[in-house]
């Protein structure tokens, strides 16, 4: 299972731009998705998605420094 996650991550590293564009909007639409419904897991597919797309969480840094501390 390790080598899976590994091999994926190389993979995605190695991507180019455009197909990481595509996971990124795939994973905000499942998320936002998942979000809305009750019962369906995976809302936090979404911050990964923004993630991919290279748009950074605001609060992130000031959210570490309180807990590196």
């Amino acid at each position: 299972m390790i080598k899976f996650f590994k091999k994926t991550k190389a993979r995605l590293h190695a991507a180019p731009a455009w197909q990481k564009k595509i996971i990124g909007l795939l994973f905000i639409l499942y998320g936002f998705i998942a979000f809305i419904t009750p019962v369906t897991p995976g809302s936090w597919l979404l911050f990964i998605g923004l993630e991919l797309l290279g748009i950074r969480l605001i609060f992130l840094e000031r959210i570490k420094s309180r807990f590196i501390k």
